[in-house]
């Protein structure tokens, strides 16, 4: 199951937000409070629970200064993933960038997941525009 989330403009630098994001500590400021429970992370790997208490752990798998993220899913998610967060820079010198999530997922568990999992990567770009707004 492929998943891209919308594009979004942020008014920062690459370097910024690839700083900002690097640091999985910080993904959490990205991700909706009320829906999200017990978040632990480092710098390089972040767990959380999700309604329905499904544990997701996010491992960093390749830096791409200033342009991805590529992490990985941990032993506790529910199924096993991909997710890299794009940048690149625009005219102005801000960040256009987006989240690509490739999950291996059952049909079945897809159509329960898919939704969900579409409004969060959508929830957490908006939020990083918003950060820098």
């Amino acid at each position: 199951m492929v998943i891209e989330s919308q594009k979004v403009e942020v008014s920062a630098t690459t370097e910024e937000v690839f700083t900002f994001l690097s640091n999985a500590q910080n993904i959490e400021e990205l991700l909706p409070a009320d829906n999200i429970k017990d978040f632990q992370a480092t710098e390089t790997q972040c767990s959380f629970k999700v309604q329905g208490g499904i544990t997701i752990t996010l491992i960093q798998e390749k830096l791409v200064p200033n342009n991805e993220i590529k992490m990985v899913s941990g032993e506790k998610s529910p199924f096993p993933f991909h997710l890299t967060i794009h940048m690149g820079e625009d005219v102005t010198k801000q960040t256009i960038g987006y989240i690509h999530f490739d999950g291996d997922v059952n049909p079945f568990l897809k159509m329960m997941v898919q939704k969900p999992l579409t409004n969060l990567f959508n929830y957490m770009s908006q939020k990083m525009k918003e950060k820098y707004d």
